[in-house]
C-alpha cells in the first residue's frame, strides 16, 4: 500500500512540475508578427497597403521604444529628496510628450499610405489587440499565482 502512495505521489508531483514549467517564453517577433496578422485582418488591409504601412509602424515602435528605454532608466530608482522628485515626474512628463509627439508624426504618414478610414480600424484593431494581449497575461499570471 504505501508502494502505491509513493508512486501516486510522485506522479502526481511530475505532473505538476510539467504544467509548471513554462514552456512558452514571451518572444518579441511572434508578438509582432500576430498584431501585424491582427491588424492586417480587423483593418481589411490589401497586400500594397501592408507592405507600405508595416515598415512605418515599425518604425514608430522602434522610436518610442528608445524613449520607453529612457523612462525605465531615469525613473528606476525614486530619488531621496523632493526636489529630486519633481525633477524626476517632469522629465518622465517630457518623455511622454515626445512618445505622443512621435506618434502624431506617424499617424500623419500613416495618412500617406492609408485612407483615414483604415488608420482608424488599424488603431482601434492595436488597441483591442494589446488589450487581449494584456488580459491573457494577466489570466496566465493569476493562475500561476494559484
Amino acid at each position: 500500500m504505501k508502494r502505491f502512495l509513493l508512486i501516486g505521489a510522485v506522479m502526481v508531483w511530475s505532473v505538476s512540475m510539467a504544467f509548471a514549467h513554462d514552456p512558452q517564453k514571451f518572444s518579441p517577433e511572434k508578438f509582432q508578427a500576430d498584431l501585424e496578422q491582427f491588424i492586417t485582418q480587423e483593418a481589411s488591409l490589401t497586400p500594397e497597403e501592408v507592405a507600405k504601412f508595416f515598415p512605418l509602424l515599425r518604425e514608430m515602435y522602434t522610436k518610442q521604444r528608445a524613449i520607453h528605454g529612457k523612462i525605465k532608466k531615469e525613473c528606476r530608482v525614486k530619488p531621496d529628496d523632493e526636489a529630486e522628485c519633481k525633477k524626476m515626474v517632469q522629465k518622465r512628463d517630457v518623455y511622454e510628450l515626445e512618445l505622443k509627439t512621435i506618434q502624431q508624426t506617424y499617424h500623419s504618414k500613416f495618412f500617406s499610405v492609408l485612407p483615414a478610414s483604415k488608420v482608424c480600424d488599424v488603431i482601434a484593431a492595436e488597441d483591442r489587440f494589446h488589450r487581449r494581449a494584456f488580459k491573457n497575461w494577466s489570466k496566465q499570471k493569476n493562475h500561476e499565482r494559484k
